[in-house]
């Protein structure tokens, strides 16, 4: 009975040490795939999240301001047809006399 016992005694640490080994041999290439990742990746001049995030914010922004600037340039030539419209409107009304101010023209020497 006790040589049973001392078997899976001795049995029992082989089953341990091998869990351990095996286990810093799993860590061992779990490290090595990283650092063959992170090669591969600086390779490939591929950008950060965070950067990758932030440049997008940025772009989002620029195109909120571009679609207001836009905006706002369509109301001012609005604005713009609608004063050229008035002072088309006003010279039609003014008389026709070859001058600009609507006086008369000095005489021509």
């Amino acid at each position: 009975m006790q040589t049973e016992n001392r078997f899976f005694d001795d049995l029992s640490r082989v089953a341990g040490g091998a869990l351990g080994t095996l286990t810093g041999l799993k860590n061992e290439v779990e490290a090595l795939v990283r650092q063959q990742f992170e090669r591969i990746l600086s390779e490939m001049d591929v950008v950060p999240r965070e950067e990758f995030d932030m440049v997008r914010d940025m772009a989002a922004k620029a195109r909120e301001e571009q679609e207001a600037l836009t905006l706002r340039l369509v109301a001012l030539e609005a604005e713009l047809m609608a004063l050229k419209g008035a002072a088309k409107a006003g010279e039609s009304a003014k008389p026709q006399d070859g001058t600009a101010d609507g006086g008369s023209a000095p005489p021509v020497a």
